[in-house]
């Protein structure tokens, strides 16, 4: 996990031109996706075709092997409206979509950190499939793979009023063209959504 300092982020939504800012508290972050073997697999290639809740549930699983408190408390419901989390329970979870963004940009403010097939596996360069973590650069504050390589999960929905329970997803993965790949990308769909490059990584409140 890689400590993350206190800071903003100024998100925007290309579809509806908006953009607002957020207050990021210091938080920790993976320094890569999880990989299928930390999943229960294996290989180094991130671990895909797992939903949002599947993801929550690793994250709770994941705590209490490490004798950490769990975040979520997860529900019945088909949507997955009724899951709660507890940052402060000082357990893994998935990060805002504010700190995604802002732990990707390391301080910086193009549209990546950093050239494109140096930093990421993406449509150009990956030959059809996701790759072994950490075998591109990694951005200034030592994160690998948060461009390209697999899309990742994040906890927030993405705009209730019009997507109901869809959540979004950030990042960019291997099938995806420059365009996808960059730090301020946004996708969304249904939290039960599985799909050959969508993955995950930890986040966690000190």
């Amino acid at each position: 996990m890689v400590p993350i300092a206190a800071g903003e982020i100024v998100l925007r939504d290309e579809g509806t031109r908006k953009t607002w800012t957020v207050r990021v508290p210091a938080f920790e972050l993976a320094a890569h996706p999880v990989t299928r073997e930390e999943y229960g697999s294996a290989g180094r290639e991130p671990v895909t075709d797992v939903s949002w809740r599947e993801a929550l549930v690793f994250c709770n699983r994941r705590s209490a092997e490490d004798g950490l408190a769990p975040c979520y408390a997860l529900g019945d419901d088909p949507d997955a409206l009724d899951v709660t989390c507890d940052p402060a329970a000082g357990g893994y979870r998935l990060p805002t979509e504010a700190e995604w963004e802002y732990a990707c940009r390391a301080g910086s403010t193009g549209e990546r950190y950093g050239d494109l097939d140096a930093i990421a596996w993406h449509r150009g360069n990956a030959d059809g499939a996701a790759h072994a973590v950490a075998t591109r650069r990694p951005n200034a504050w030592g994160l690998h793979d948060t461009i390209g390589n697999v899309w990742e999960w994040c906890w927030d929905l993405f705009d209730p009023a019009v997507y109901g329970p869809y959540r979004v997803f950030r990042g960019g993965g291997w099938q995806d063209p420059p365009r996808g790949c960059r730090a301020s990308a946004r996708r969304k769909s249904h939290p039960s959504l599985r799909i050959d490059d969508l993955g995950f990584r930890l986040a966690r409140t000190p």
